[in-house]
């Protein structure tokens, strides 16, 4: 049994519906803390590159490694050490009597090397090294932006997804004292209250379930950056998403194959793996020290019957000494061969990289352009939805329409809206991740994202 329009009172549902869209403006302000007290994308990251551990131990190892290299470079200096011992010897002559004698002596000794081609081939590796460290750090750099930026944007999701289950619920609650109102006076059946009140439970629970889910997100990002209570500020209304640049899948994989700190992780290995067979090559070679010397050694002495002895003699040497290994037994043939077979390991290790960046970099770039044409698309439902539920309620006002028909329109505008805001989070998540595979991601994208939100 549908409603009588001559029995309803006039006017009552429509003007409820004139405020409908002004609902999930109040919602969301209610979900949402106050802007003034709101932490920027930009000031969260700060705050995780001085908390986050695993980006700190990036950083630390990055300070180790400059150490290590700075030994290699001793390799290349003057080596100079000093020595120093004492001695006491007792002797029996055939004859008899007992001869003793007592020696103190000291000594520095320098060498230099002049000619070592394996020591110059591992200060380049360290230096190397060095390199590898500070693409490991950059790594580590762009994951810590997509980190931040993802839970970032997750608990403005999941505040979205509140506000939306509590306008949705707002507004059941109005068809639901509606329908109860009209079954009271006669101009509906119970059907109406009891589809009213099902979807109110059902809203009940949905909301529980997002102040849950906001209550986890929340607390990951507060965890990863150091706070408690943090509060992301919204976007910028109107919503204005950038497009990728360069708009050509190929020119960002072009830009990941030059950048990438992965594919320049593994370039760099090749070339120390390059290194390390010419080390091997050095081994066939002779090596060519100046070396230097200056001592002296204090003896003294005593017998029967013989007066007691002394005498102080002191030394000095420079010269250069060569050493060429002629034959080590097969050891440095065998070094060269498995050199050259990681060599081509690490060939091999570099393909697999660049090949790895490329598909991930096409993978991510048509993510955003997929995520961009879903937000249009949603920006679309979005506005034909609203046009559907004024069309439902007045239908419903002139008999027309039934209640389920107004509390599925509602559903599905708020539904809607609840995914064109999850939609604009997941492409400004998915810019970043584009750049992060390409290996263009640096914190100066961060700002670029920070000023899409709210002052």
């Amino acid at each position: 049994m549908r409603p009588t329009p001559s029995r309803r009172a006039p006017g009552r549902l429509t003007a409820r519906s004139k405020a409908g869209f002004t609902r999930l403006a109040a919602a969301f302000t209610l979900a949402l803390p106050a802007l003034a007290s709101a932490q920027s994308l930009q000031e969260l990251y700060d705050a995780a590159r001085a908390f986050d551990a695993t980006y700190l131990a990036a950083k630390a190892s990055v300070a180790s490694v400059e150490f290590r290299a700075a030994q290699a470079d001793a390799l290349a200096r003057p080596a100079v050490n000093a020595t120093a011992g004492a001695t006491a010897r007792q002797d029996d002559p055939a004859n008899g009597g007992r001869v003793g004698t007592n020696t103190l002596s000291a000594a520095v000794n320098g060498r230099y090397p002049l000619f070592n081609r394996a020591n110059g081939l591992t200060i380049e590796q360290a230096r190397k090294s060095l390199l590898v460290a500070q693409a490991d750090l950059e790594t580590a750099e762009q994951d810590l932006i997509i980190r931040v930026a993802q839970a970032y944007f997750d608990v403005l999701g999941a505040q979205d997804t509140l506000a939306t289950t509590r306008a949705n619920k707002t507004a059941i609650t109005e068809v639901l004292a509606s329908a109860k109102r009209n079954f009271e006076v006669g101009t509906a059946t119970i059907t109406d209250t009891r589809e009213a009140q099902a979807r109110f439970d059902l809203a009940t629970a949905q909301e529980i379930a997002a102040e849950n889910d906001l209550r986890i997100k929340r607390l990951a990002l507060d965890t990863l950056v150091g706070r408690t209570g943090v509060a992301p500020k919204p976007l910028l209304a109107p919503v204005v998403l950038p497009n990728p640049v360069p708009a050509n899948a190929e020119e960002w994989v072009t830009l990941a194959d030059q950048g990438h700190p992965s594919v320049r992780r593994a370039r760099i290995g090749l070339e120390v793996a390059q290194l390390e067979t010419g080390k091997a090559r050095a081994g066939e070679l002779p090596t060519v020290d100046a070396v230097a010397s200056i001592g002296t050694a204090d003896s003294r002495g005593s017998a029967p019957n013989l007066s007691r002895s002394a005498g102080t003699a002191s030394n000095a040497s420079v010269g250069v000494q060569m050493t060429w290994p002629l034959y080590t037994g097969g050891a440095t043939q065998n070094r060269i061969k498995e050199t050259l077979s990681l060599e081509e390991k690490s060939r091999n290790d570099l393909e697999a990289a660049r090949r790895g960046v490329a598909q991930g970099t096409r993978s991510a770039y048509f993510g955003v352009q997929s995520g961009l044409s879903q937000v249009k698309a949603l920006e679309a439902a979005e506005s034909s939805s609203k046009l559907a539920l004024e069309a439902t309620q007045l239908g419903y006002k002139v008999g027309v329409r039934v209640n389920l028909d107004v509390l599925n329109a509602q559903t599905q505008l708020f539904q809607t809206q609840r995914d064109l805001a999850k939609a604009r989070y997941d492409v400004l998540v998915g810019s970043l991740r584009l750049r992060q595979a390409s290996g263009q991601l640096a914190p100066t994208d961060v700002d670029a994202i920070n000023r899409l939100l709210a002052k």
